[in-house]
């Protein structure tokens, strides 16, 4: 008999987000309209592999010297240092003065990991709490919780408003201990959507600083969310500029379509100061232990397609004309999605779609009227009321936005 019996390892739930990707595979409708997944689809829902993409591929592939050896602890030192001056800016102070240390990792989730494990490990303790935005992105809880962490939350999203609870969020900012972790969405808020303006964004720097909080941003939609990356970066700059110590988990599963090669980049930046050269370099050491005992050395081949994009000044601009592609075909899609609900007359004020930004929108249905969407209409989406908006095209938006209206009007 196993010693691990169902008292010991209990039956762990299925991944919501995975079950209802599963559910919808297994649904033999014509109509079925996949809003779940975050992930970039073109016109015809299908997969959009970028373009630029295509040409780093092949350059890559038919480089004689192509080989697939390890790649350093901290990964691939091109991609590494690309990465950092892409998300804190080539002209940034702290690179310029060499206090920012940057580590590849199995894309976002990893570099949120890493960066949990080290505040982990390394902050004084008591440990403080890691704050994060309610609601957040599902799996910020279970990999802070895993890493030791405790968590408490901020309000972010406003069911009246359908946007940022921005005073009940600097309140408790505000009352959070001193010290307390702050993890912060840098663009594209996940799930909702909603961000906070440059100005907003200088408050919530305001409170961090007064509470000498440890600012943590997840930056997992550079470039995605606008199509414009310095504007997608903005706050993650105006931090750094504001002499904090931090930290910055990225990704390039979204902006460069790489979802399965797993490219991503951990940073961490040390205040200014006559130690902060000393502070990253011991920092750095620790983060390369860490990283060892994990996963010995990072994965090489989306970051060289990455690296190769990033580091040629032509395939730059032509990858700036895709993230243009993507963003602006959201874009579009809110646009219409919301025109559509106007034109019904649908109950309610659908604003919000086109405020909101990035891939998805929290749409303010009810988990009742998820479930009618579902069972009568086969759209699959979060319980939450979350949807992809990659997900709409021309070809569903009017199914669709007929099926809200439908449900609106049923459940009123």
């Amino acid at each position: 008999m196993s010693v691990f019996t169902a008292d010991v390892v209990p039956q762990a739930p299925e991944d919501p987000l995975f079950g209802l990707m599963a559910a919808y595979r297994r649904d033999t409708s014509d109509k079925k309209v996949d809003l779940g997944i975050g992930a970039y689809r073109d016109n015809n829902a299908k997969p959009w592999v970028l373009p630029v993409v295509k040409k780093a591929d092949d350059r890559l592939r038919n480089d004689p010297n192509l080989n697939h050896e390890y790649l350093p602890i901290a990964g691939l030192v091109d991609f590494t240092s690309a990465s950092q001056k892409l998300i804190l800016g080539a002209d940034s102070p702290a690179v310029k003065e060499k206090r920012a240390v940057s580590l590849q990792t199995i894309s976002g989730t990893g570099a949120v990991h890493l960066g949990g494990l080290f505040l982990s490990k390394f902050l004084p303790k008591p440990l403080p709490s890691i704050y994060l935005s309610s609601p957040t992105w599902a799996n910020h809880n279970q990999i802070f919780t895993n890493v030791g962490l405790k968590l408490a939350t901020y309000p972010y999203f406003s069911a009246k408003t359908k946007g940022l609870d921005f005073d009940g969020m600097v309140s408790a900012i505000q009352s959070a201990p001193k010290g307390s972790i702050i993890l912060l969405h840098a663009c594209a808020h996940n799930p909702t959507g909603v961000d906070p303006t440059q100005e907003q964004w200088k408050k919530i720097a305001g409170v961090v600083r007064a509470g000498s909080h440890f600012p943590f941003f997840d930056c997992a939609y550079q470039g995605f969310a606008s199509g414009d990356l310095s504007r997608d970066a903005w706050a993650v700059r105006y931090f750094v500029e504001q002499g904090f110590e931090m930290c910055v988990a990225q990704s390039y599963a979204k902006n460069f379509g790489l979802y399965g090669e797993r490219a991503g980049a951990f940073h961490f930046i040390a205040g200014p100061g006559s130690a902060a050269q000393d502070t990253a370099t011991r920092v750095a050491s620790q983060l390369a232990i860490l990283q060892r005992s994990e996963i010995s050395n990072p994965p090489i081949y989306g970051a060289k397609i990455a690296s190769i994009v990033l580091n040629d000044d032509k395939l730059f601009g032509e990858w700036e004309e895709d993230l243009r592609t993507m963003s602006g075909r959201i874009i579009d899609m809110r646009k219409v999605l919301k025109g559509k609900l106007d034109d019904l007359g649908t109950p309610g004020n659908w604003d919000h779609i086109t405020s909101q930004i990035g891939m998805f929108s929290f749409t303010g249905l009810s988990e009742n009227q998820v479930g009618t969407l579902r069972d009568k209409w086969h759209i699959y989406m979060t319980k939450n009321g979350r949807i992809s908006m990659a997900g709409l095209n021309t070809n569903n938006v009017d199914y669709f936005a007929k099926a809200v209206d439908n449900v609106v009007r049923e459940t009123q």
